[in-house]
C-alpha cells in the first residue's frame, strides 16, 4: 500500500531575516525544500510527495525538485494557502486521487488504477534534516495500528507555568504558579504520520477554521486530538530540529558537517 508525504513549504520565513521564502533558503548549497524531499525519498518508505509551495512560486519549486537526482519519487507541487492547516488540506486534495489512490503519478497510470494510500505523512521543509530512519519509524508505527503518530523528544529544560504580570509592574515580571513535571512532556517534531482516512476526516471536521490564522491548527495531530481520538509518540531525533532563525540555520549547517 502506498505512502503519500505532504511536504509543507509555503511559509514566509520572516524570522530568518532573509528576503525569500524559508523553503528556498539554502543549506549546504541546496534549498531547504530539496533537503527535506531528499530525506523523505531516501527513507524508502514514501511513494510520492506533494509539496505546498509559496504563492507564485509553484513552477520554480517544481523545477528545483524535478532536476534533483536524489528526489526519485513522483512529486506534485501545488500552491500553499494562508495557514499551515489550509496548505496541508490543499496538499491532501492534490495528492489523493479518486478512491484515495495516488494522484501524483497519474501520467503513468490512471488515478483510479492506483492502490489506495494507507499512510499519509505531513512534514515541514523547515525540518530539512529529519533522518530517513525517523521517517521509517513513523510509517512503521502507523502501519502497526496507531492511527496518528508523532515523533517527539523529551523536554530537558525546567518548565514553569506562569500567571499574568501585574499591570502596574514596569518590569512585566510574571509570577510562577508551579514547576511542571517534565517527565511526561515531549517536544513534537515532523514528519507526523496518519492513517489516510483518519487524517482526511480530521481535516474535514476542522475545515471551518482552516483559513483563520488565530484558530487554525499548528500541527495535524492536534486535529486528531480534537476528534477525541488517540495520538501516539515515537522517539524523535535531534537532527529533525526546526529552522526558524538564522542561528538555527547555522546549527543545521554544523550538523551536516559533523555527519560527513
Amino acid at each position: 500500500m502506498p505512502t503519500l508525504a505532504v511536504l509543507t513549504a509555503a511559509g514566509s520565513g520572516t524570522r530568518l531575516g532573509l528576503d525569500l521564502p524559508k523553503a528556498l533558503v539554502e543549506l549546504d548549497g541546496l534549498p531547504l525544500v530539496v533537503q527535506a524531499a531528499r530525506r523523505l525519498c531516501a527513507s524508502g518508505a514514501v511513494d510520492a510527495i506533494v509539496v505546498t509551495a509559496p504563492p507564485g512560486l509553484r513552477d520554480h519549486v517544481a523545477e528545483l525538485l524535478r532536476h534533483d537526482p536524489a528526489v526519485d519519487r513522483p512529486v506534485r507541487v501545488v500552491e500553499g494557502a494562508g495557514t499551515r492547516q489550509a496548505s496541508v488540506s490543499a496538499g491532501l486534495r492534490a495528492g489523493l486521487g479518486t478512491g484515495g489512490g495516488l494522484a501524483v503519478d497519474a501520467g503513468e497510470r490512471p488515478a483510479a488504477a492506483q492502490p489506495a494510500v494507507d499512510v499519509v505523512l505531513v512534514h515541514d521543509a523547515a525540518r530539512p534534516l529529519a533522518p530517513p530512519a525517523l521517517v521509517r519509524r513513523v510509517v512503521e508505527a502507523v502501519r502497526a495500528g496507531h492511527g496518528a503518530v508523532v515523533p517527539g523528544l523529551p523536554v530537558t529544560d525546567t518548565v514553569k507555568r506562569v500567571t499574568a504580570a501585574r499591570s502596574d509592574d514596569p518590569s512585566h515580571a510574571e509570577p510562577v504558579a508551579e514547576t511542571v513535571d517534565r517527565t511526561a512532556l515531549r517536544a513534537v517534531q515532523t514528519p507526523q504520520g496518519f492513517d489516510r482516512e483518519l487524517l482526511v476526516r480530521a481535516h474535514e471536521a476542522a475545515a471551518h477554521r482552516a483559513d483563520d490564522e488565530q484558530v487554525s491548527a499548528t500541527d495535524d495531530a492536534g486535529l486528531v486530538e480534537a476528534l477525541g481520538l488517540p495520538v501516539h509518540v515515537v522517539p524523535g531525533d535531534a537532527a529533525a530540529a526546526k529552522i526558524t532563525t538564522a542561528h538555527d540555520l547555522r546549527v543545521a549547517a554544523l550538523t551536516l558537517r559533523e555527519d560527513r
